[in-house]
C-alpha cells in the first residue's frame, strides 16, 4: 500500500497483561485477548487496547483501554516498548505497549464479550504484529523477575515459599530446586515471615510477605 505525505500516524496504546492459572504440574502464564469484530483482521484475537486521547497521558490511556476492553485493573503496570514498523497496519499506527500483571484471584473476572484467556506458550495467530509483541513481553518478564520483586504482582499479600517458587517456575518454564530456592530467598532479606500458616493436605506452611523497605540491588535466586 502506498501512503501519501498527508497521512499522519495515529497513536494507539495496547497492553499485554499476564496472570497465572493452575496447571497439572505448575501454574501457567496466561493473558487475555480480545476478538476483533471489524477489519482489519476481523475474527482474529488481539491485545486489548485503543486510541490515545488528545488530552490523555500514556499510562492513563493504558489503564482506561484495559478497563474498557477486559474490565481488569492490574496490580502492576509498566511501559514495555513502542512498536512502529511502517507496514504493521494498513494505516500508519504507532503503538505504545504496556505490560501488566493481575493476581490469579481476579483473573477470572472477564465480563465483556469477545474476551478470553489464552496460554502464553501456545497462542493462535494474532492480529497485526501482536504475536511478536507478546513474545517480547514474555522475554522482558523472564528477565525482570530474576532481579526484582515483580512476582509480587502475581501473588496475594501473604504467600508461602512454595507459592512464590511456583510463580518463578511458571515464568521461567523450568523447575527450581526447592531447598536451594528457600535458602537463597531466606538469605536475600526481601521476605518477612508472619506468625500465620497455610493449612491443607500437607503440613502447615508459613506465610510470608515482602519487606517493603528492601529493594533488590542484585540478581535474585532464579539466575544463581
Amino acid at each position: 500500500m502506498t501512503r501519501t505525505s498527508a497521512e499522519h500516524p495515529r497513536v494507539a496504546v495496547s497492553t499485554v497483561i499476564f496472570s497465572l492459572r493452575a496447571g497439572d504440574e505448575r501454574p501457567a502464564v496466561v493473558l487475555p485477548l480480545v476478538r476483533r469484530t471489524r477489519d482489519p483482521h476481523e475474527g482474529l484475537w488481539a491485545l486489548p487496547g485503543g486510541w490515545l486521547g488528545e488530552s490523555e497521558n500514556l499510562e492513563a490511556a493504558a489503564s482506561r483501554t484495559l478497563a474498557e476492553t477486559t474490565g481488569l485493573a492490574p496490580s502492576y503496570l509498566e511501559q514495555l516498548y513502542a512498536f512502529g514498523d511502517v507496514d504493521r497496519s494498513p494505516t500508519r499506527v504507532v503503538s505504545i505497549v504496556y505490560w501488566a500483571l493481575v493476581r490469579e484471584d481476579v483473573s477470572g473476572r472477564l465480563a465483556p464479550e469477545n474476551v478470553a484467556w489464552f496460554d502464553a506458550a501456545s497462542l493462535p495467530r494474532l492480529a497485526f504484529d501482536h504475536n511478536q509483541i507478546v513474545e517480547y513481553a514474555l522475554w522482558r518478564l523472564r528477565n525482570k523477575v530474576g532481579y526484582s520483586r515483580i512476582a509480587h504482582g502475581l501473588l496475594p499479600a501473604e504467600f508461602t515459599l512454595a507459592e512464590l517458587r511456583e510463580v518463578y517456575e511458571a515464568i521461567l518454564g523450568r523447575r527450581l530446586d526447592p531447598a536451594n530456592f528457600r535458602r537463597q530467598v531466606d538469605s536475600s532479606g526481601t521476605l518477612i515471615p508472619t506468625t500465620r500458616f497455610r493449612t491443607g493436605n500437607h503440613r502447615p506452611a508459613r506465610l510470608y510477605h515482602y519487606n517493603q523497605d528492601v529493594e533488590l540491588a542484585e540478581r535474585g535466586p532464579l539466575h544463581r
